[in-house]
């Protein structure tokens, strides 16, 4: 059975923004790279998977309640660039018209989404490909689910389980419980004070969840100890921020790639160079 390809959409559109050159322009001298990366990528995923259906997930900025639940979550990060919103705003009409699915959500990131998809689609026996640089996604990661790894010069890779444990040293269950302890710099958690990727893998393979680890640490070195005494429930939280929430999630119809409808919308919005591969 062919798989459903489920877009991070959010993040393909980042990387695609800051990997193009912002000379790449359409109608009225709009930057349209970021819009262009975006779709290369999902018509050259859809030619090596071949997918049967794609699902392109947006979603909240951030959680308003992981935002709650830690002040610090996102933080750190920049306010998106007039570039690239101008670009975004336009991504749900661009894609849609490839005849793959759109799903967003108000509240939730897109991660959410990507889980949920994944979750719903194993109901039905089906597989699941993700595209996502984003390792929080490595938890959804199971007999029915993969995420796909980019290369530039190369097919995606698929990361299974197996792949997932030699990368982070810890089954894809365990992963919010490694977030928690490593922490996160690109969601701003700092994680547990001097406990690292590799001290983290290490006790989570040792205790099995941040619980054990947490229960065992009086026999622990007096340093971790002393890091997980005070920073219990702190801990806590940031597991509770990294587990991806599961959402209703309608299971998105068979469709194929629809290229002349693509091509159009490219063209409107001065794609010409895009509009033209895809015609011929």
């Amino acid at each position: 059975m062919a798989a459903l390809l489920a877009i991070d959409t959010p993040w393909l559109l980042y990387r695609s923004f800051f990997a193009l050159p912002r000379s790449i322009k359409g109608s009225g001298g709009m930057p349209v790279g970021a819009l262009l990366g975006t779709v290369n990528t999902i018509l050259a995923l859809s030619e090596a998977c071949a997918p049967r259906a794609v699902v392109c997930c947006f979603g909240a900025e951030e959680a308003a309640y992981r935002v709650a639940l830690y002040p610090a979550y996102h933080a750190h990060r920049e306010p998106m660039p007039d570039e690239l919103r101008a670009q975004w705003d336009r991504a749900d009409e661009l894609l849609s018209a490839f005849g793959w699915v759109v799903r967003g959500h108000d509240e939730l990131e897109a991660d959410d989404l990507l889980w949920s998809a994944s979750r719903r689609e194993s109901k039905d026996a089906g597989r699941t490909l993700i595209c996502s640089g984003d390792r929080d996604l490595f938890q959804a990661v199971d007999a029915r689910t993969a995420v796909l790894e980019l290369h530039r010069d190369a097919p995606p890779g698929e990361l299974d389980e197996r792949a997932v444990i030699a990368r982070c040293g810890v089954s894809p269950a365990q992963i919010p419980d490694l977030i928690a302890l490593r922490g996160d710099p690109s969601d701003g958690l700092p994680g547990a004070k001097g406990i690292g990727a590799k001290t983290a893998a290490a006790l989570l393979r040792e205790h099995g969840t941040l619980e054990g680890v947490l229960a065992a640490r009086q026999r622990l070195r007096p340093r971790i100890a002393a890091a997980l005494q005070e920073q219990q429930d702190e801990l806590r939280v940031f597991r509770t921020i990294a587990t991806l929430q599961d959402i209703p999630f309608a299971r998105p119809p068979d469709a194929q790639t629809d290229r002349s409808a693509g091509a159009a919308a490219a063209r409107a919005l001065g794609m010409t160079a895009l509009a033209k591969r895809l015609e011929s």
